[in-house]
């Protein structure tokens, strides 16, 4: 099997799993693999007046999750939540970046508000 296809249905399915821990949470999904011109937020999550624009990973064992985000993606995710959230947004929303990291055998990993604009 072609590596690329594979690594999308991952992708695919690591996102599937993390939206469904988010909903979990009490989060509703409000979008999905969006694109800008800046890059791409993964998931958009909203509960109350918080929108959180989330970067999901996968790995092959939960060691490996700790160098799954640096702070290139983390900016690049920043840059795209800038300009989704003015569709996105509401009056006296509050906006942030979380990450879920993902491994199997393993409960999914959610960080919240991990970007501070670095």
């Amino acid at each position: 099997m072609p590596a690329r296809p594979a690594a999308e249905r991952r992708g695919r399915q690591a996102e599937r799993i993390a939206a469904w821990w988010l909903r979990l949470k009490g989060w509703q999904i409000v979008g999905r693999r969006m694109r800008t011109p800046a890059g791409e937020v993964d998931l958009v999550a909203r509960k109350g007046a918080m929108l959180a624009f989330v970067e999901v990973k996968a790995r092959a064992t939960a060691a490996e999750l700790d160098l799954a985000i640096d702070e290139r993606r983390l900016r690049r995710v920043a840059a795209a939540a800038e300009i989704l959230w003015h569709d996105l947004g509401k009056a006296g929303d509050d906006m942030r970046i979380d990450v879920i990291l993902l491994a199997p055998g393993r409960a999914p990993r959610h960080l919240a508000n991990v970007w501070h604009g670095g």
